[in-house]
C-alpha cells in the first residue's frame, strides 16, 4: 500500500495521476469494506447458529416435559378410572388441541396468500405503462 503523501505533494501531481490514485485507493477501500462485512456476517451467522441450536434444544426439552406432564395426567386420572381410559381421554384432548392448532394455522396461511396483491397490481401497471410509455391513468 502506498504511503500517504502530504497534501502539498498532491498539488504537484497531474490530474491523470490523481485519478489513477483515486481509483486504486477506492478499490482498496471497497475490498477492505467487503472483507470487514464478510467478517461481521460470519460472526453474526455463528451467533445465530448457536442461538438456533439452543432454541432447538429447548424445543426438545419442552417436548420431553410435555410428555412427562401427559404421563402425570394419565396417572392421576387412573386413580379414578381404568388406566386405558385415562390414557384415551388424554389422547383425545391432545388430538383436539392439535386439530384446533391445525385449523388456525391453515387459516393464517390462507390469509397470507396471495403474498402481495397490491404489489402484483402495481407491477402489472408498471409493465403496461412501460409498453405504452404513458401513465396508466392517461387516456
Amino acid at each position: 500500500m502506498a504511503v500517504p503523501r502530504e497534501p502539498n505533494g498532491l498539488r504537484d501531481e497531474s490530474i491523470g495521476d490523481l485519478v489513477k490514485r483515486l481509483s486504486q485507493e477506492s478499490s482498496t477501500l471497497i475490498r477492505q469494506e467487503m472483507a470487514l462485512a464478510r467478517a461481521e456476517l460470519k460472526e453474526q451467522g455463528k451467533q445465530a447458529g448457536i442461538g438456533a441450536g439452543l432454541l432447538g434444544g429447548s424445543g426438545v426439552a419442552a417436548l420431553l416435559a410435555l410428555g412427562s406432564l401427559t404421563a402425570c395426567v394419565v396417572l392421576a386420572l387412573s386413580e379414578a378410572m381404568d388406566a386405558w381410559l385415562a390414557a384415551l381421554i388424554v389422547t383425545v384432548i391432545w388430538a383436539a388441541v392439535a386439530g384446533v392448532l391445525a385449523i388456525v394455522g391453515r387459516n393464517r396461511v390462507q390469509e397470507a396468500t396471495p403474498p402481495a396483491p397490491q404489489t402484483v397490481e402495481t407491477v402489472k401497471e408498471d409493465v403496461e405503462w412501460a409498453k405504452t410509455r404513458r401513465p396508466s391513468g392517461a387516456t
